[in-house]
Order: structure tokens, then sequence, then C-alpha cells
């Protein structure tokens, strides 16, 4: 009895040291600037496979781009992966409108159930940050942008509202733990170069790096250049009437720099801010300068921001990456 005891007692513990170490599920904002390229859809397809693997919970799903297309293409993905009802914002006002370069976007809104038709059945993304960040534990939200900085720029000046006292630098400081950017290049061997996410917007890029009040990891574009995902869901067989398979299908065969995959910037991004960079990246510190040009540099004085460095070869980080592209709706939520 003794014996069977003893036993008992050490399995309790086991389990309490085993729950422990669960980590909770990260809550996470993606900002995406959807349309132009394709690998927004590779970095969306990734963030609900985590989703559904517990490591983290989608707050929303915001559009930086003011596109048409941008809040219906959203809405088809997140019902894809049985989560319809995830809030989609869409930015307001002065703002980067830009399609499809592959004309995507059209075929998955025409093939596939989705419930927002339009960008007016969407929120206004500032107000729906305010509404989000406001409702959050404080420091709990990693926000990930995988687009262009105007929604980082406009909610960091917003004013206090209805939905908080604060003003929009005071909540980010409050609310969020962690800012990741797919955004800029810190790869001497390029020179100067003016980093699609950066240029597009260059003002709010300025604003947002000049002013966010929490850590930024930013994955630059040397890093996303280096690994191609999206020729495995191509090849499956077994995947069918997949939006994500559709649009990596369609694309790779508009591009013969393609030929090996699409370069994954956007999906570097997602992972490292739910899996954290350790594993996968080594980083350096400082603080991230945007310039107006649309141009970027870097104050290695600094001691809030980081940016990636290669860590993991190219192939393991590739499999990594394509594995959680190829992940299937969940059959039940």
């Amino acid at each position: 009895m003794k014996y069977k005891i003893v036993l008992l007692l050490f399995a309790m513990v086991l389990g309490s040291f085993a729950f422990a170490q669960q980590k909770e599920p990260k809550n996470i904002i993606l900002d995406t600037d959807i349309g132009p390229d394709y690998d927004d859809v590779g970095a969306i397809a990734i963030l609900h496979a985590l989703a559904d693997q517990g490591e983290c919970r989608i707050l929303a799903t915001m559009a930086s781009n003011k596109h048409r297309l941008a809040a219906p293409a959203l809405s088809v993905l997140n019902t894809y992966f049985k989560k319809p009802d995830v809030p989609i914002g869409v930015v307001r006002g002065d703002a980067v409108n830009l399609p499809s370069w592959q004309k995507w976007d059209s075929l998955i809104v025409a093939r596939y159930p989705h419930k927002i038709k339009n960008n007016d059945d969407a929120q206004d993304a500032t107000t729906l940050y305010r509404k989000i960040l406001a409702a959050q534990p404080d420091q709990s939200v990693t926000i990930v942008t995988i687009g262009f900085m105007t929604n980082m720029a406009n909610l960091l000046q917003s004013k206090p509202d209805n939905i908080s006292p604060l003003n929009g630098t005071a909540l980010i400081r409050k609310k969020v733990k962690l800012l990741v950017s797919m955004a800029g290049c810190f790869n001497n061997e390029i020179g100067t170069f003016k980093e699609f996410n950066i240029k597009k917007d260059s003002l709010s890029s300025k604003i947002a790096f000049d002013n966010w009040p929490s850590p930024i990891i930013l994955s630059g574009f040397e890093i996303g250049a280096k690994i191609h995902t999206g020729l495995q869901i191509v090849t499956d067989q077994s995947i069918v009437d997949s939006p994500v398979k559709d649009v990596f299908q369609k694309s790779i065969l508009l591009d013969p720099n393609d030929a090996k995959g699409r370069m994954s910037w956007d999906e570097t991004a997602v992972l490292v801010a739910v899996r954290g960079y350790e594993k996968y990246f080594n980083v350096v510190q400082g603080k991230m300068i945007a310039n107006i040009d649309g141009s970027n540099s870097w104050d290695k004085n600094g001691t809030k921001d980081y940016y990636l460095v290669s860590k993991m070869p190219v192939p393991e980080i590739e499999e990594v990456l394509n594995t959680l592209i190829m992940h299937q709706p969940k059959t039940a939520q």
C-alpha cells in the first residue's frame, strides 16, 4: 500500500511539473499587406497551423493594404482554417492600395466561402487594435507585421477614446510585449536598399520605428530571400480544395525566379513571433532607423531592437515552414 501511495505521489509531482512546463499560447495579432505578393498566404497558413497546435491564439488579422479584396481574402483563409470569426480590420484613409501581382486573390475569393464580402464589412483597423489591446492582460500581446507600417503609425497616433483612456503609445506600452516585423534589410553586401514594406509607406515606417515603445525583432529582406517554400504543398496530391495550395500553384508558375519555391520573407516573421527566434536564428541588438526615402539603417548603440541573423541551415528551416504551410484545417473547433 505504501509503495502504491509513493508511486501515486510521484506521478502527481511529475504531472504537476509537466503542467508547469507547458507554455501559454501567445496572443498574436497579424498585420499583413495581403495581396501584392503571396508569401503572406504561406505566413497566414503557418499562423493557423500554430494556433491549431495550441501554440498561439489569433486575436485578429489586419490588412495594411486597402485594396478591395484584402478583407475578403483574409476572410477566405480564416474560414478555410475553421476560424471564420477571427476579427478582421482594414486600414482606412490615406494608405497603400495594391492588387495581387499574380491575381491569386480574385481566384480564392471566387472559389471559397467567406462571410466578409468587401472591406466595408470589416472593422477599421485602428479601432479594432484599440478594442483588442484594451481587453488583453498587460504585456501579453505580440503583433507581427508582414506588410506596411501604416496601421502601426495610426495606432501610435490614436487618441484616448471611449475604448481606452490611454493614447496609442501608452496603450501599446501597457499591452504589447513584442513587435515582430518583416521589414528592412541588414545585409551590407546589398548596400543601400529600399525594402518594399518600408518604402511603400516610408512616412509610417519612420513614425512607427522611431516611436514604438516595446521591443522589436526584425526579419530583414536577406533572411527570407534565402528560404524557399511552397513546392511541397503544390506537389502533394493528398491536399485538395485548399486556397493555400491554389495560391502557390497559380503563382509559382508565373515567375521563373520561384522555380525552387517562393522566397519566404513573411513566413519567417510569423514563425519567430510565435515560437521565438532562438532555435532558428541569432540576433543583433541595436536600434532600427527607417529613413523617409524608404531605406533603413541600424544604430548599433541602441538596446531595444534586434534583427535576425541566419543560424539553422536553410534546408532545415525550409522543412519546418513547408510542414506548417501544408497543415490541414481541424475537422472540428
